[in-house]
């Protein structure tokens, strides 16, 4: 356990101090345009750290409910396209006809570009809740999908023989041998696919919804230079958003599949 700490700490202490480095040569540079090269709106280009910690403190409240709002309909969303894409990757797995018949159309699926189809599904649908989740679950469809059939595919072939020496049921075969092995490959395309639902999902808001982050980012940025700050202070929380989906799967990950290499204790710690 001693050991485990350990390793957190020295994997965590250079990622600290990369950030803070990274926001030190920010602040530097802010004030570089700002003061010394007199870019016009230099604020807006490159504003300063500090100034955006500010605001973020001061609209909090309104941040995290509009944050909120995005994060609860994405999340539905994303688990809505994690279930399909894995009851497809399961039935391709199972039926090579399943598969020439549906992967083609998966694949032309993610063809359209999101930024053409997510107006399409707004004019369609009418309702801001309902297009975020569709358009997020499509994000999420594919690569889940993609990636769990891989990892069903992974199992060595002595390992099923062995199952069906012992005559296993499919069902047993599935269930012991080629879902815990398909894991490590869907959790890759939850991990892939959870960023990029929340994306969508502040996408959809840009296109005149009533809540969202994406509806606060949309008007500050229509304010333009007197709202620099708060319009900054959006995209932050749209980051955090995305980069805590990813870490929310890693989390699972952890938990439902600690037998992965990378889970391990290295160099013997106990």
């Amino acid at each position: 356990m001693r050991g485990q700490h350990i390793l957190l700490r020295s994997r965590a202490l250079p990622l600290v101090v990369w950030v803070m480095g990274l926001l030190a040569v920010w602040e530097g540079a802010s004030w570089l345009l700002l003061h010394a090269a007199k870019v016009p709106l230099a604020q807006s280009k490159l504003p300063y750290v500090h100034e955006v910690a500010a605001t973020l403190w001061k609209y909090s409240g309104t941040l995290l409910k509009e944050g909120g709002a995005t994060f609860g309909n994405a999340g539905v969303g994303f688990l809505l396209g994690a279930a399909a894409g894995a009851g497809l990757a399961v039935l391709m797995s199972l039926s090579r006809t399943v598969e020439r018949l549906a992967f083609p159309y998966a694949v032309a699926s993610q063809m359209i570009p999101i930024l053409g189809l997510a107006p399409i599904i707004y004019g369609i649908v009418r309702d801001e809740q309902v297009s975020r989740i569709i358009i997020s679950g499509y994000i999420t469809f594919f690569p889940v999908s993609l990636n769990m059939l891989r990892g069903l595919r992974s199992v060595d072939l002595p390992a099923v023989e062995l199952m069906h020496s012992y005559a296993a049921k499919p069902w047993a075969v599935y269930w012991k041998l080629r879902l815990p092995a398909s894991l490590p490959g869907l959790f890759s395309g939850l991990k892939i696919a959870a960023p990029l639902a929340v994306t969508g999902a502040i996408l959809v808001e840009l296109m005149g919804a009533q809540h969202g982050i994406g509806v606060i980012m949309l008007r500050n940025l229509y304010y333009g230079p007197s709202h620099t700050y708060m319009f900054w202070s959006t995209v932050v929380v749209g980051a955090s958003l995305g980069m805590a989906s990813y870490g929310l799967m890693s989390l699972i990950e952890r938990l439902v599949s600690p037998w992965q290499p990378e889970f391990r204790p290295k160099g013997g710690a106990k």
